[in-house]
């Protein structure tokens, strides 16, 4: 056995709360085509010509109310949980990169292959599947291995929706912020429907089959919005609620295509309506918080909840450097290991 390495991949964040800096982030993102796949020329158009010239001014100040003292809060629990990781596994390294932005993927398995690994796992740090997250980093990954011409014995965790090292120090961080008078929301970022169309080889299931994404087939198995249900099942079941004290969004959309239903600001009126006033927030697609728990919810849904006439509102933090999820993230990495070496 050789010696193990692990590329821990989160989706990116500016280096700065500035102007400048949050343009060259989304400018590297937003072209990314597994991002906004649409066709090139429209791509730039819409980016170059619409977005990059209105958005950095809008989200520049909502970093920096957000902003650590230690940088990024995507890169300062990044940082923290690979320290935690290389602490727990004396014999593993760890490092950490960003889609988007920096560390980059590139400088991240460059400090790898100089430690010395030759058995690697690469991790992007999503537990939902998606064209825009989780393929898009191991495309990169691959990308940047190659022009390395560097080839070691190679793993990948694609996702674990399910997996109790994940769902059950999730279900632990929301137990104490609900009770009987609690309705919770499980808010999952947002995804065209496009994205989760493709993966249906089949053509026969993704929205066209009632429910489709609580049927587990072969038509979904990659299905990123399936695996939001699975989870969210998962950890129901955990915390024993009923049907009528959850629900499921999606947050943060970008664009004029179709995505995925209900959003996360219709479904807070909707619950209004229904006449809940005591409600907490849950996003698990996030493992730790950034622009979109911290500013979208924590600030924005918020105070859209308030002037609903709703009365508490609790967000829950992402699972970040929290000690039960960073052990059952080494147990995940260790399972995968040995499964491989089996």
């Amino acid at each position: 056995m050789g010696k193990r390495g692990v590329l821990l991949i989160n989706v990116g964040t500016p280096d700065e709360p500035t102007i400048p800096s949050v343009k060259k982030y989304l400018k590297e993102f937003l072209l990314d085509p597994d991002v906004i796949d649409i066709p090139a020329p429209l791509r730039h158009l819409l980016v170059r010509g619409i977005i990059l010239r209105v958005r950095p001014k809008k989200i520049a100040p909502l970093y920096q109310k957000i902003w650590m003292d230690e940088g990024s809060p995507l890169r300062v629990y990044s940082s923290r949980i690979t320290t935690s990781l290389n602490e727990m596994f004396g014999d593993t390294e760890f490092e950490f990169s960003m889609r988007y932005g920096n560390p980059s993927i590139s400088a991240g398995l460059a400090k790898l292959r100089a430690a010395g690994v030759d058995e690697l796992l690469l991790l992007p740090m999503f537990p939902h599947y998606a064209q825009a997250t989780t393929e898009s980093s191991l495309k990169h990954a691959h990308k940047q291995l190659a022009a390395m011409d560097w080839a070691p014995s190679l793993l990948e965790m694609q996702h674990f929706e399910t997996e109790e090292e994940y769902t059950t120090p999730l279900a632990n961080s929301i137990q104490p912020h609900i009770d009987k008078d609690t309705h919770l929301l499980f808010s999952y970022h947002g995804l065209p429907i496009s994205h989760v169309k493709r993966i249906d080889k089949s053509k026969k299931h993704c929205q066209k089959v009632d429910d489709c994404c609580s049927i587990k087939c072969d038509a979904n198995q990659l299905c990123y919005a399936h695996h939001c249900m699975e989870t969210t099942l998962s950890v129901v079941a955990k915390l024993g609620l009923e049907i009528d004290e959850w629900s499921l969004s999606y947050q943060s959309r970008l664009g004029p295509v179709k995505w995925l239903e209900p959003s996360t600001v219709n479904k807070v009126e909707e619950l209004v309506k229904r006449g809940v006033k005591k409600l907490a927030i849950v996003a698990p697609a996030f493992l730790a918080d950034g622009l979109e728990t911290l500013e979208e919810l924590d600030i924005g849904i918020r105070e859209h909840f308030y002037e609903l006439g709703g009365e508490e509102l609790t967000v829950i933090g992402c699972l970040n450097d929290d000690s039960e999820w960073i052990k059952g993230l080494g147990a995940l990495i260790d399972k995968t290991f040995q499964t491989a070496s089996a």
